[in-house]
């Protein structure tokens, strides 16, 4: 059985009232929701909150809503300790999906395909990535006056062809075995697995410029 878990909190500074900010006539909050209930996993959906207007938009779109303490809503609240927060109420889980209301264009096909290699991969955890540039690879720290390359002192002097790989979590998809992040609370666990999401799939809605790109995204104004 697997638990998908949206933190909603009612508090933002780049848009007001942002979970509920209107994106093509519809609540941001609707496309993470729509994708959760799509999703061929998912077999519960719970929406945490401290905001009675998010909570209850919830109930009107027939998912779970859990009200969140105000001291688990703060500008530094870790998605680790609303996570925790929400299995002392749902304890029969397997596994657990965080979906970020900011993701809407992470759909249930992305959820779906994470959640095949989570499983076809044997993984304790799963996060979704974009790539990013592997330059900070070429990267140096001043460790008490002596400079380090940030990885290896290899990778500094290196051509960037040669370089490895680099990824971001894009917050869009967090899996991990629920026994295990009770344990451990973090979705980095041992064996954990990554998702490859493309850079429109994978933006972030975090101030009104974002909210803007994705809206002409969905009207087809930006292919």
């Amino acid at each position: 059985m697997t638990l998908a878990i949206i933190p909603a909190r009612a508090g933002s500074k780049g848009i007001k009232n942002k979970n509920l900010a209107l994106l093509h006539n519809k609540p941001l909050l609707y496309y993470t929701i729509n994708a959760a209930k799509n999703s061929k996993y998912v077999d519960k959906i719970v929406l945490s909150s401290d905001g009675n207007d998010i909570l209850e938009y919830g109930k009107t779109q027939g998912v779970d809503v859990l009200k969140r303490p105000k001291e688990l809503a703060l500008d530094d609240t870790t998605s680790d300790k609303v996570v925790l927060h929400t299995l002392s109420f749902y304890k029969d889980y397997e596994n657990i999906v965080l979906l970020q209301p900011t993701s809407p264009l992470r759909t249930n096909v992305h959820i779906d395909e994470a959640f095949l290699k989570f499983k076809n991969e044997n993984s304790n955890a799963l996060i979704s990535v974009v790539e990013c540039d592997n330059k900070i690879l070429k990267a140096f720290t001043d460790d008490n006056g002596n400079l380090k390359g940030i990885c290896n002192n290899k990778y500094p002097f290196m051509p960037r062809q040669k370089l490895p790989k680099t990824y971001m979590s894009n917050g869009a998809i967090y899996i991990v075995k629920s026994n295990l992040f009770l344990n451990n609370p973090t979705f980095l666990q041992e064996k954990t697995s990554c998702y490859i999401m493309d850079e429109k799939a994978s933006l972030d809605i975090d101030s009104e410029k974002d909210l803007n790109k994705v809206e002409r995204i969905i009207k087809g104004f930006i292919v």
